[in-house]
């Protein structure tokens, strides 16, 4: 089991927090228990408040339960400044919420840590973000449902290498320095 010294913060950002964030926040935290991944923490979020308070969509939570994923806990929330601060990566679900979160950064620190969610996807890795985004399946039905799922999980394996990677890098900054000094060639 990897367990690291300090947490790894990921947010997962779309408009209203009720679809495609918390289907990315759900499936990412069920991806890094199946993967023994206790160093990291997800959450997500709105851009807007339009929902702020409400449960996630009953079409997301009928995809989620299909596969075992519970989402009965999830309550819709909006974006908060300070969490920039708080968080190492902040993956945007569609184009506008990339932009949006771009504006909103207060500096360049904050700037590198947004990424386009499917810019994990392997397929899809090299290309703009405008051609990473996945489409609000709210206005449509349960298809669009499964399409959000399918591009979320594409998108996954990257994501957790990713915090594999950097939880590692951690763990070996923390550790490093004191193996350093003790470390012995003879």
């Amino acid at each position: 089991m990897i367990s690291m010294s300090s947490q790894y913060r990921i947010i997962a950002v779309c408009t209203g927090n009720i679809c495609r964030s918390p289907m990315a926040e759900l499936m990412l935290a069920e991806a890094f228990r199946a993967e023994r991944l206790t160093g990291a923490v997800v959450d997500s979020a709105g851009t807007t408040a339009y929902e702020a308070g409400r449960p996630i969509d009953p079409r997301a939570a009928r995809k989620l339960t299909a596969h075992n994923i519970a989402s009965d806990r999830h309550v819709a929330r909006e974006w908060q400044p300070e969490w920039f601060a708080s968080r190492e990566l902040v993956l945007a679900l569609d184009v506008d919420h990339y932009g949006w979160l771009r504006q909103a950064a207060p500096d360049q620190e904050s700037l590198a840590k947004i990424r386009m969610l499917r810019s994990f996807d392997a397929a899809l890795a090299d290309k703009d973000p405008l051609e990473q985004g996945i489409e609000d399946p709210w206005y449509g039905g349960h298809t669009d449902f499964d399409t959000t799922w399918n591009l979320i999980r594409a998108s996954i394996p990257g994501i957790v290498q990713h915090v594999r990677t950097e939880l590692q890098r951690r763990d070996g900054q923390h550790h490093g320095s004191e193996g350093q000094r003790v470390r012995s060639i003879s």
